[in-house]
């Protein structure tokens, strides 16, 4: 959540990513986004500085099972252009979801 804004913390998050790329060449393989969809555009924010800090693969969007309904993922996409590969409707491990964008749109508009 405020991560973004602890210049400290997110270059010990860079520094995570090179320890990591030392002991496995090809390491990272992928580095997926967590974003909470209750907070709404500032999770645009979040995706920017965590993709210019690390260069993010991919998003998670969670908490789609309450008010929520995830549309900064829009902006997030065409200003960054990453996949949204999973959503989050629950608690359970069941409840982490492949993305379907149709599925999403037609759950923007019940």
């Amino acid at each position: 959540g405020r991560l973004q804004t602890n210049k400290n913390l997110m270059e010990e998050l860079k520094k995570i990513k090179r320890v990591v790329k030392k002991v496995v060449n090809e390491a990272p393989h992928e580095i997926l986004l967590v974003l909470d969809a209750s907070i709404g555009q500032n999770s645009l924010s979040q995706a920017r500085l965590f993709n210019e800090a690390v260069d993010v693969d991919g998003i998670v969007i969670t908490k789609l099972d309450g008010s929520a309904k995830g549309g900064v993922l829009f902006s997030i996409v065409r200003e960054l252009k990453l996949p949204v590969r999973f959503i989050g409707v629950g608690e359970q491990i069941d409840d982490l979801q492949p993305f379907d964008p149709r599925s999403f749109v037609e759950a923007l508009f019940d």
